[in-house]
Parts: C-alpha cells; structure tokens; sequence
C-alpha cells in the first residue's frame, strides 16, 4: 500500500517509516522535510498535498505543535497553538484524506498520555489530545467507502526523556520502535474509531 508519513522526520515519525516501510510504499512528508512539504495548519496546503500524490491508502500524522507553560502565565495566543497546529492540523488531514483516499483507506492521528494523566503545564496539551480522541470517535461513525480512521495515543518517548522527561515524572517512557506497533495496528488493522494506548 501507499502511506503517506507525515511528521516523517520527527521522533516518532521516524520509527513509523521504519516500521511501514517494511511493507508498505512510504511517502514521507513534513513542513520543512520529506519528499513532499505540508503546512497542517493549512487546509489548502494539506488539500495541496494530496493533489500530488493521487491517491494513496493511508495517510498518518505524527506532526502538531502544542504550548507547554504556567497555567497562570498563559495567553489565549499561546493556548491557540494547541488549537491552530496539533488539533485543527490533524483535523484538516482527516477532512481532506477522507475524499482522496482509497477504499477501504486509514488515517491514523495522534495524541498522547496527557489526554488521560494530566501533567504540570499541559492544560493546552491535555485539551487539545481530548479533543483529537473526541474527533475520532465521532468522524468514524461518518466516513463512507470503508474509510477508518483511528487514534495514537503514546507515553513520553525514551528517546525523547532528555527533553520531556521532567514533565512526566514517575511516566514509563517506551521506545519508537514499541510506539511505532500501534501505527502498524491502525493502517493494517480492521478498526476504525479506536484509541491505541502506548504506556
């Protein structure tokens, strides 16, 4: 199958081409990275995107900024990062993957432990991965032609513990590779509507 990787670059993004392109035909894609460049943020540029590659059988997100700061120290402006990049960004690739892809196409999103174990300075991020849980649940019940869609949901990274770790003490962190099993499950599983919690 054709996946598209978008994220490619980053952390997790990097063990999930690993692992699909095992067996899958991987196009990687990222704002500044990849063979194909995307701005999540923007719906015409994610529409843009699939325009180039044609059709293609799963799409996967692992990109999406979020504001990590005081509660009490917060701006709306910050709080829209969450909003504007990791929650509507994802949200554009699913409104946009449903109409190009394959029959019987996956899209796969992302999110994180914070949706359900808040951290210190993460009220954007825990409102923004809910919201992204939210999204899923119900944009699965609606997409037509066997097309599913379905939710990563993973612990803070080993590999990313020098950056992260601080904010999630006492947290299991687990590996790219462990993470990148779940990816796997939602593009060449049956489910749709599904979150995959990593711990």
């Amino acid at each position: 199958m054709k996946i598209i990787v978008i994220g490619a670059a980053g952390t997790i993004g990097k063990a999930i081409v690993e692992r699909l392109g095992q067996r899958h035909d991987i196009v990687t894609a990222g704002r500044g990275s990849g063979e194909q460049q995307v701005a999540i943020d923007d719906y015409a540029s994610v529409q843009a995107l699939f325009a180039r590659t044609g059709p293609v059988d799963g799409v996967v997100v692992a990109a999406g900024g979020l504001h990590l700061g005081p509660f009490a120290e917060m701006t709306p402006e910050q709080f829209r990062i969450g909003l504007d990049s990791k929650l509507m960004g994802q949200v554009h690739v699913a409104l946009a993957a449903q109409h190009a892809l394959n029959d019987g196409g996956s899209i796969t999103l992302t999110s994180g432990i914070d949706a359900y174990h808040a951290i210190r300075h993460g009220a954007n991020a825990m409102a923004v991965n809910l919201g992204l849980e939210g999204f899923v649940a119900g944009a699965a019940l609606d997409l037509k032609r066997g097309v599913r869609i379905n939710l990563v949901a993973p612990t803070v990274l080993t590999e990313s513990v020098p950056l992260y770790g601080h904010l999630f003490p006492g947290f299991e962190s687990a590996d790219g590779k462990r993470v990148a099993l779940a990816y796997q499950r939602s593009v060449d599983g049956p489910e749709t509507g599904k979150v995959y919690r990593v711990y």
